[in-house]
């Protein structure tokens, strides 16, 4: 085991890692001039464009068109174009071919880019050619964001003027693409000040910029685009929230963007440093994040308390008349049957679903051994329990209705679905939709605390299995559900099991776990494994294509029952729609 401590603290990552880097993409900026401003009406009258890449111009494109129609006079007075200089150019249709030659595959740039790609793609529709699917950016949108407090407005000729571009816009395509590629350079060196040295974050910039956190986009400045966790600190360095993602930095990136939840300014306003740390596969940074949670409770995380609320679903055998009980603590004795379970109020509606399937008791008062009951209590009455407080039931009698739940829910799950299938239906049937949708719900939560519970029950009972992913080669160690040990592939090295940021104690947990810390398939799964069991199950059952088996010690299978369709949901929608 080696010392994480004694690892970097940065690994100098490659572009690659920030996406398609911004000195390694072609631009194509373009520029029309028009008898007009709708793309449905109007048409070109004059085409310019120019292709860049690391800041250098490599070509350029310039024609006059003929629309084959009159120009109107304020359009001549803006441009300067007249009917006489279009006459001999052009048409369009001969024209399309060889811009978007000249394009290629390069990335759309255009001042107020939706008025030029808008009567580039109505052309390309009249032409009957494909559409464009070429990405794009707009100077106007980002000198919004990157110069809106230093200039009156955005117009080209504005800004033009006040960064001294060396082309000057003047109305007529070719210099206005010119004064617009002139532009690009400009705003992506200012970019660079927020981390921005992807196409991505370029193209996501003039959301980011306008955040009101936006200065703190430099805190991303290092991630990479690569599975892992991130954690939001404090400015002391306390863990704040803890997160998984595919991308890093596209995650990361987009608190500043798209990512309108509540918490979120909140958070970004404490924020003062970004860690991370990259992992090789999915599962990896779904178990760390699930363990950080866990161990660190960071308060922007809901789930990371939400856990200790969780309860189980027990039946109490060591009663002569056993009983459903929803209990915080499994405990040692037998008869836990689901657990944890995400809410009191879930385990109540599994409870209620079980009870009525199946006639057991619902008092929760010890049964005396002599009946001091007149009659059955009121759930007896109405048929839907037993009740051995009055003396209805013999113990051995009883003790098929134990038997029965217990065959149900660990082998027969219809024996429940069934009646409750049944009474729903009857129920919608008769227009009595609020109590067919209680069963409903009862149904859908035995259902799916079934399928979880025998996930978690699959994953107990293999001691030891190791899989090897098809696509990189890395293979994966589980014991008993829990993620062990991962091996690189030959040729990748140690690279992902480095930290990126300060070490931290919570951080530094190795993958591995010591034995003691293993669940016993004998035992209800403690509270705190729950979250991580169920990120391994998930990613079993997502991947299981993509793995190849080598090795089981113990009993590995899946019997997850399908978590039925229930009719009473379209009952329900029907009533609501009189």
């Amino acid at each position: 085991m080696h010392d994480r401590a004694a690892q970097p603290e940065f690994l100098q990552r490659s572009f690659a890692d920030l996406g398609q880097p911004l000195v390694d993409t072609t631009f194509a900026v373009i520029d029309f001039e028009t008898t007009g401003g709708s793309p449905q009406k109007d048409v070109i009258t004059e085409i310019g464009a120019v292709k860049v890449k690391g800041g250098e111009f490599c070509g350029t494109l310039s024609t006059l068109v003929n629309p084959g129609r009159a120009i109107p006079p304020t359009i001549t007075v803006l441009t300067g174009i007249t009917e006489s200089m279009v006459t001999k150019a052009p048409r369009i249709e001969s024209v399309l071919g060889t811009l978007m030659d000249f394009i290629g595959d390069a990335v759309i740039v255009g001042h107020n880019v939706r008025f030029d790609v808008g009567f580039l793609q109505a052309a390309l529709e009249r032409d009957g050619r494909p559409p464009l699917e070429h990405r794009t950016i707009d100077t106007v949108a980002l000198s919004r964001r990157l110069l809106g407090e230093e200039v009156p407005n955005c117009k080209l000729s504005t800004l033009a003027s006040r960064l001294r571009l060396a082309n000057q816009p003047s109305h007529r395509a070719l210099a206005d693409a010119l004064a617009t590629a002139d532009l690009l350079h400009v705003l992506m060196e200012r970019a660079a000040a927020f981390g921005v040295l992807g196409l991505d974050d370029l193209a996501s910039l003039p959301k980011m910029a306008s955040h009101p956190q936006a200065k703190k986009l430099a805190l991303t400045q290092r991630l990479p685009r690569s599975p892992g966790i991130y954690l939001f600190r404090d400015p002391k360095g306390h863990v704040l929230y803890v997160g998984k993602a595919t991308d890093l930095r596209s995650r990361v990136r987009s608190y500043f963007s798209s990512d309108d939840r509540r918490k979120v300014g909140a958070l970004l306003r404490e924020a003062g440093r970004i860690d991370h740390k990259v992992c090789s596969t999915t599962l990896e940074a779904s178990v760390l994040e699930a363990r950080l949670i866990r161990d660190l409770t960071p308060p922007y995380n809901s789930q990371g308390t939400r856990w200790r609320k969780s309860c189980y679903l027990r039946l109490t055998m060591e009663e002569n008349f056993p009983r459903l009980s929803v209990v915080r603590k499994p405990g040692k004795g037998e008869g836990v049957l689901f657990g944890p379970i995400g809410s009191t109020r879930r385990a109540k509606l599994v409870a209620e679903a079980i009870e009525s399937a199946i006639p057991l008791r619902r008092c929760t008062g010890k049964v005396p051994k002599v009946s001091k009951r007149s009659g059955p209590c009121a759930p007896a009455q109405l048929g839907v329990s037993t009740c051995p407080c009055a003396g209805d039931i013999s113990q051995e009698q009883y003790r098929s209705h134990v038997e029965s739940t217990l065959r149900a829910v660990e082998i027969d799950i219809q024996v429940l679905f069934a009646p409750l299938s049944i009474r729903m239906e009857a129920l919608a049937a008769d227009e009595r939709f609020e109590e067919a949708g209680a069963v409903r719900d009862r149904l859908e939560a035995l259902a799916s605390t079934i399928a979880r519970q025998r996930r978690f029950d699959s994953l107990l009972r293999c001691e030891r299995l190791v899989l090897r992913i098809v696509v990189t080669g890395e293979r994966i160690e589980m014991r008993r559900g829990i993620l062990w040990r991962i091996w690189p592939a030959p040729d990748r090295g140690q690279d992902h099991d480095l930290w990126h940021g300060q070490p931290d104690a919570g951080l530094s947990r190795q993958v591995e776990m010591r034995p003691e810390e293993l669940p016993s398939p004998q035992e209800a799964v403690a509270k705190g494994l729950a979250d991580e069991l169920t990120a391994v199950a998930a990613w079993l059952e997502r991947h299981s294509p993509s793995v190849i088996l080598e090795w089981v010690e113990g009993e590995y299978s899946s019997r997850i029952p399908a978590v039925p369709r229930f009719a009473a949901k379209k009952a329900t929608a029907s009533r609501r729609q009189r």
